[in-house]
């Protein structure tokens, strides 16, 4: 395993590499989100102990036992996944680096209250469904004349003490080949550009574009990803 993950790691931070560099980017811009759902703790240490720091899971109910094994201060916790209301108050405690999944302004009223109560400020990114996929969670964002209905409720968010805005998150759809989830990826980099446009100087931090997994992580670093979310291609296929 340990021979075959440092393989996998290398592979993945080249095809990153290369990536970012045909697109004329610089590729340290570029965060590499190791998705460990269903793998041990044992595997977190292993990529850990091979240079990885950032590391994504999806449930709150895997996530916080695997944090308190592993609990190294120098490693960043991405929750990725959905997250129920019902988990809000697991989340906000959990010491997440940041959340993905923050689709509704109710579950950003209820992580930033649960925050505020634990004494922290919650990094969040705002998931946007750009694909009108019904199958894929977010905020409504696929139609470009309809982003500025989106606004009223991303200044209400904003406006959360509990939680900080850092940017958007969007999964594309499944296509028949990689470079074909380009568009999508192009749509949320032009709507965080509208975003940052329209609302106050100093209203949420807009940096962040999380999109691109295992495959089609080379489109968005193609379309400006700033992070990539990718677990197959680095631990295999997930038991």
């Amino acid at each position: 395993m340990g021979r075959t993950l440092s393989e996998n790691i290398s592979k993945v931070k080249g095809r990153i590499a290369e990536a970012a560099q045909r697109a004329g980017r610089d590729p340290a811009e570029i965060t590499l989100v190791a998705v460990t759902k269903t793998h041990p703790a044992e595997v977190v240490r292993a990529a850990a102990a091979l240079g990885l720091t950032d590391f994504g899971e999806n449930r709150i109910e895997e996530a916080a036992p695997k944090m308190l094994s592993v609990a190294d201060p120098a490693l960043c916790w991405h929750m990725i996944g959905h997250v129920q209301s019902r988990k809000a108050r697991d989340v906000a405690i959990a010491g997440f680096g940041i959340v993905h999944s923050v689709d509704s302004l109710k579950l950003a009223e209820r992580l930033s209250r649960f925050a505020e109560e634990a004494r922290r400020v919650q990094p969040v990114l705002l998931e946007c469904n750009v694909s009108g996929d019904d199958a894929k969670a977010g905020f409504a964002a696929h139609n470009p004349a309809s982003w500025d209905k989106l606004l009223p409720e991303i200044e209400k968010i904003l406006a959360l003490p509990g939680i900080r805005a850092q940017g958007l998150m969007t999964m594309a759809p499944i296509v028949p080949a990689p470079g074909a989830a380009r568009p999508y990826f192009a749509r949320l980099r032009e709507l965080r550009d509208y975003l940052r446009a329209r609302l106050p100087p100093g209203e949420g931090d807009w940096r962040v574009l999380s999109m691109g997994m295992t495959d089609d992580f080379e489109a968005g670093v193609a379309e400006g990803a700033t992070m990539v979310r990718i677990g197959r291609a680095i631990f295999g296929e997930r038991a």
